[in-house]
């Protein structure tokens, strides 16, 4: 059974660059994200990836009054995922009740019961936004009892000001910083 789990956060079409709500420069990363993938395979760690996956009126959309734009609407190709992924991945489709919102991959899923249950003691985390769902699916590993690390170099943020501060944030709450090719 593997100790370990990659978490992919969000690395969705409408959060690159051109998509609905994208995080500046986000598609820079998807090569290195690709890389962990594989790296993590190789060590025959869980993948997880996890995916905003909202209803057509999600609560956090401007028109219900929320702050975002329409994004990642169910079964629309800004909702597809942009990295490559093995078959056997475990997906995480976050807020997809119309009135809840949800950050974290933990947040209204189960995948605290997945990692439990497949023995994992370690997680790792990537992807995008590190002031959003990258900042609240770690803090949540930490709450749940993972050691967890944070791929500093498979992360993008969308203001490096509020992003650093995010990476103190983590650190300060247990979240060990490391960097893909180091692991």
């Amino acid at each position: 059974m593997p100790e370990e789990a990659l978490i992919v956060v969000d690395m969705q079409r409408d959060f690159m660059p051109g998509g609905a709500l994208p995080v500046p420069e986000g598609d820079r990363i998807i090569p290195i994200v690709n890389e962990c993938v594989r790296k993590f395979r190789e060590r025959r760690a869980l993948i997880v990836a996890t995916r905003d996956w909202h209803p057509e009126n999600h609560i956090s959309f401007k028109e219900r009054g929320g702050p975002w734009p329409r994004h990642c609407v169910q079964n629309t190709p800004g909702a597809e995922f942009v990295v490559e992924l093995p078959p056997d991945a475990v997906i995480i489709s976050k807020a997809a009740d119309p009135d809840k919102e949800a950050y974290s991959g933990f947040e209204g899923t189960n995948l605290a019961e997945i990692l439990k249950e497949k023995g994992v003691k370690r997680v790792y985390v990537c992807g995008v936004a590190t002031e959003y769902c990258v900042r609240a699916t770690a803090l949540d590993a930490v709450k749940y009892g993972f050691e967890t690390y944070l791929l500093k170099d498979a992360i993008k943020g969308i203001n490096p000001e509020d992003e650093k501060k995010t990476l103190e944030e983590l650190q300060r709450a247990g979240v060990k910083l490391v960097e893909c090719s180091s692991v």
